[in-house]
């Protein structure tokens, strides 16, 4: 069998272009990471060719002993590694996570309450463009803008007033760690379901560095990469799985279903067909590497590196959102120094830095263009970078941004980034 090189050798380049650019860049976007060989070999594998409707032992196509393996392992590590009762591996993705579980928890139209995606929330979290914000009524809290953390006297004023059936809990640029005890007193109050979406610190949670959502939330959601340094893809859990509250019936038995059913068939066959198989062995893969020591340590140096970059940006005169960092990412507010998040994406870029332009709390620029950015450590934690080194990358960071139109200065920097990332090699048998 002829490989990619000899076959299209096009994308062959493109891949090799990429791989150079990993090598040579200072990942630093939250919610990117390097996976493993062993991640990456899976995901590579010939278990894309199986197609696999349905769920181990339930499946509507025949041949699928192996796969039933597969995925009956990944479940298995993945309620070990969360103290879960269900695990669902299925999700293509985040999004898709998301989508599965409001489909169990809601119907269409029904009142969310979400945290503002300006303020740190996901796309998902309602907003007006997406799926979420056009299928149902979401209502967005805030974050107060003294302190950068959620503005709880708003959350139980609009839970009171608007009585939402769900409340979501996490973002994708909250920097602090989720207050789910708090949200879990909001949603009892009024009866709510609590659903925490914990895309990006879950390697956290499973590395017991962030507080758990058990027994608080409901259900949660997650990607599979990001902290959890895993394949690209979603997973629900549930702590403990729960007669529906809805009273719906499985027609055969008779019986009132379980969450964990309607979870399932929600999933698929709701929203997907056969599900990845090659991720689905990726992503057990992964779960494996979370369950050691090793990944329990390196989880702590995401968070110890965070805070060495918030620590010197502090020093160099920066704001930061809530003042710093519990978890794998700073968010920058740029105001002060008059440059944009868009202008300081691009220009770090330049110089071989890569971050994402991010709005901050009550920006007063667009989302395109955005007042801040969004920085995050599991990345370059992965190639072994420490505290020390985060200093040197602030500094970095510091250099482009102070003199954003000086291009030599741009160019000695990137030199300079280049010579840095050698001394942590990634992908060195590629």
């Amino acid at each position: 069998m002829k490989n990619i090189k000899q076959t299209d050798v096009e994308i062959y380049d493109i891949i090799k272009s990429e791989l150079k650019r990993q090598r040579n860049t200072l990942e630093l976007i939250a919610s990117e990471n390097f996976a493993s060989y062993s991640v990456i070999e899976s995901t590579g594998s010939i278990l894309t060719n199986k197609y696999a409707e349905g769920y181990p032992g339930k499946r509507y196509y025949g041949g699928c002993e192996s796969v039933d393996m597969a995925e009956d392992l990944a479940r298995d590590r993945l309620k070990e590694l969360f103290n879960a009762e269900y695990a669902n591996v299925q999700p293509h993705s985040g999004s898709q996570a998301n989508m599965g579980v409001f489909n169990v928890f809601l119907n269409h139209m029904d009142t969310v309450m979400g945290l503002d995606l300006a303020h740190g929330g996901h796309l998902t979290h309602g907003s007006k463009v997406n799926f979420s914000g056009n299928m149902y009524n979401f209502i967005s809290y805030s974050v107060l803008e003294e302190t950068g953390r959620v503005n709880f006297d708003e959350v139980w004023e609009k839970a009171k007033k608007y009585k939402p059936k769900l409340i979501i809990c996490g973002g994708s640029a909250y920097p602090r760690f989720v207050e789910f005890e708090k949200f879990k007193e909001v949603a009892d109050s009024i009866g709510a379901h609590l659903m925490g979406d914990v895309a990006h610190p879950s390697g956290l949670i499973a590395a017991g560095v962030h507080p758990s959502p058990w027994p608080y939330c409901d259900v949660i959601t997650s990607t599979t990469h990001k902290t959890l340094r895993g394949p690209r893809g979603g997973m629900i859990l549930l702590g403990k799985d729960f007669e529906n509250p809805w009273n719906k019936i499985a027609p055969k038995s008779g019986r009132i279903k379980m969450v964990s059913e309607l979870l399932d068939s929600s999933i698929m066959p709701g929203i997907q067909g056969g599900p990845l198989m090659h991720v689905i062995a990726a992503k057990a893969v992964a779960f494996k590497e979370a369950l050691t020591d090793e990944f329990k340590e390196y989880s702590k140096q995401i968070v110890r590196n965070a805070k060495a970059i918030a620590d010197e940006m502090l020093k160099l005169d920066y704001k930061l959102i809530s003042g710093g960092t519990d978890t794998h990412l700073i968010l920058v507010d740029l105001s002060d120094i008059g440059v944009s998040g868009k202008m300081a994406e691009n220009k770090l870029e330049d110089a071989g830095i890569t971050v994402n332009k991010n709005m901050v709390p009550f920006d007063k620029k667009s989302p395109m263009i955005t007042s801040g950015i969004r920085i995050g450590t599991p990345a370059v934690t992965t190639r072994g970078m420490k505290e020390k080194d985060m200093t040197k990358i602030a500094k970095f960071i510091d250099q482009v941004l102070k003199n954003p139109s000086d291009e030599q200065n741009i160019r000695k920097i990137k030199h300079e980034v280049n010579e840095f990332c050698a001394s942590f090699p990634i992908y060195e048998d590629l």
